[in-house]
């Protein structure tokens, strides 16, 4: 979605958060912007090394408030929330995926995969734009998706 000056809502929210982020030893790890029923919803996902707590979560939304009232860069009516990405964090950005080669993964596709299904779980070997390399556990099969045919791909940390 665009705002009145053009620029996708996302993008504006990141140029704003970012540096605030940086500022409080966080990292900003996504920001979504959304339409749930009637209302609309900020949402910026943060993190940092060892994780986050609730007081990281009201620090960035206090420091995010002035800065985001000031660019005025929504239209509507909004819920800013702040929050962490959780331990099934989604990955959505390339760095992500990059930075958890090696992990367990679950994946759920849009689509049944021939011999598969739809969803599975194994371990994330390759990222090449786009394109993500699962392992299975035993190490004998490899599957390669691409990142726009899944439903989510989720760090999973529960086995």
């Amino acid at each position: 979605m665009a705002n009145s000056k053009g620029k996708n809502t996302v993008s504006v929210v990141k140029e704003i958060a970012l540096p605030i982020a940086k500022e409080l030893g966080l990292d900003i790890w996504d920001v979504r912007y959304l339409k749930e029923g009637s209302q609309w919803y900020l949402r910026i996902f943060i993190d940092k090394d060892g994780g986050v707590d609730i007081n990281d979560c009201e620090r960035m939304s206090r420091a995010l408030d002035e800065p985001l009232d000031k660019a005025d860069p929504i239209e509507n009516e909004y819920i800013l929330e702040v929050s962490s990405p959780g331990i099934e964090r989604e990955l959505v950005k390339p760095e992500h995926f990059e930075r958890f080669i090696g992990a367990d993964i679950m994946v759920k596709m849009i689509r049944p995969l021939e011999g598969i299904g739809k969803e599975f779980k194994g371990v994330l070997t390759a990222y090449d734009g786009g394109e993500v390399k699962i392992t299975d556990h035993s190490g004998e099969n490899t599957v390669t998706v691409n990142q726009k045919d899944a439903a989510y791909i989720k760090l999973d940390d529960f086995d």
